[in-house]
């Protein structure tokens, strides 16, 4: 099945795809931990990451049904810096494929893409957070089948504007 699959970097034109794909997987979120913890806005969404990839801070690869040319899933990227990574890293914040898609190698190809172009930016590691809930756990043990191994701590935030 995964031979029907491209993956590449996303076209202007799928911006708007890629924002339904977000809503839909912030929806998934909140209904496995049944909060509501973000405020999305599709056209907002869709601006923002126009902005935000035209201005090279932000990289999404998504995954295209051959045929038809369908954006099925997505991976995003951006650069981040610490000292304890030796410098530059990426940070992957969102992975979504649309749930008939799953189990069927397009994450792990979307990943092979993630780990490509993290060599190309000279990036020693890609970090990637899920919430430590039971509900994610196919998501953790998703990522640790493709290499990735928990390193401790939680991700924290707060609302500087609140």
């Amino acid at each position: 099945m995964s031979s029907n699959i491209q993956i590449g970097p996303i076209q202007e034109t799928e911006y708007k795809i890629l924002s339904v794909l977000v809503g839909e997987l912030l929806n998934e979120i909140m209904e496995k931990i049944g909060i509501n913890v973000f405020n999305y806005n599709r056209e907002e969404t869709e601006a923002r990451a126009r902005s935000l990839i035209s201005d090279g801070k932000y990289w999404v690869f998504v995954a295209r049904e051959a045929t038809t040319k369908d954006v099925i899933g997505f991976v995003s990227l951006y650069e981040s810096y610490a000292l304890y990574a030796e410098g530059a890293y990426g940070t992957m914040p969102e992975l979504y494929i649309k749930k008939n898609w799953r189990s069927k190698f397009i994450g792990q190809m979307l990943l092979n893409e993630v780990m490509k172009f993290g060599k190309e930016k000279s990036w020693h590691r890609i970090e990637v957070t899920t919430p430590p809930l039971p509900e994610f756990n196919r998501t953790l043990n998703f990522y640790q089948s493709n290499g990735f191994e928990v390193t401790g701590g939680r991700k924290l935030k707060v609302n500087i504007n609140a």
